[in-house]
């Protein structure tokens, strides 16, 4: 990848494009991740105030112009903004790979959304961060996310134990990955089918 500029490039969907995070997006996020259950899978605290949103966005916007993570707001054709997604970090040298994570507002689960999202940044991560693997980590028994994962052509490759500390305690999370040649061979099968 080029030198990055610290913003997040717009991808265009079917139903939705990928922008980046503004702090006028704080209203929308905070319908994430105030929300009990999708916080409990991003394993934090429920935020409890559009103060507490706009500074995790100030946060994850820090961290973009440190080149540290990069996120993007999900924006429907309308402009509503649903939910973010991006790169929590990433190696380009060496191990060439990076993590994504995700949410979503609960009012759209189950929509095919965060399909869309993840698959307009995966070829991002791919074609343009010249990325070799791409993992993602959701707790074991969040099997929505497993699912969607899943379909986009990512293995299970195993849990791992209380990986992370969250409010309710430590936590295990599953691992999964998806390596550039199965994205390759996941595209010419959709595009051929």
């Amino acid at each position: 990848m080029e030198e990055h500029s610290g913003i997040a490039p717009e991808l265009a969907g079917r139903r939705l494009k990928l922008r980046a995070l503004r702090q006028e997006d704080s209203g929308a996020l905070l319908r994430c991740w105030s929300h009990p259950e999708a916080a409990y899978w991003l394993g934090i605290k429920p935020l409890a105030s559009k103060a507490e949103a706009e500074e995790l966005i100030r946060l994850l916007l820090e961290m973009e112009r440190q080149e540290e993570s990069l996120r993007w707001s999900i924006e429907l054709s309308g402009g509503e903004v649903i939910g973010s997604c991006g790169y929590n970090n990433w190696q380009l040298t060496g191990a060439f790979r990076g993590e994504v994570g995700c949410e979503l507002s609960p009012a759209f689960w189950g929509r095919g959304y965060m399909r869309e999202a993840l698959a307009l940044a995966l070829r991002y991560g791919f074609e343009e961060m010249k990325l070799n693997r791409v993992e993602a980590q959701c707790h074991p028994a969040n099997l929505r996310s497993g699912r969607l994962f899943a379909s986009l052509g990512f293995r299970r490759e195993g849990t791992l134990r209380e990986y992370r500390h969250t409010p309710s305690g430590f936590q295990d999370v599953d691992l999964y990955a998806l390596l550039r040649r199965d994205w390759r061979d996941l595209i010419t099968l959709e595009r051929e089918g």
